[in-house]
């Protein structure tokens, strides 16, 4: 995640003009990076099907 010193969400690539996001911020851009990574999930288990099917 990020180092703790609130200048972004690291591995998400988000960073804000403020130096520090609240709480809630901080929860909102976890939710968003978790529905991106459950549409890649789902994107390389589709790719993974069709490979399989040749």
């Amino acid at each position: 995640m990020s180092c703790g010193c609130g200048t972004g969400v690291s591995g998400i690539g988000v960073q804000r003009s403020r130096g520090f996001l609240t709480r809630e911020e901080k929860v909102d851009l976890l939710k968003e990076y978790k529905n991106d990574l459950e549409k890649e999930v789902k994107g390389v288990s589709e790719r993974i099907k069709e490979l399989e099917a040749v």
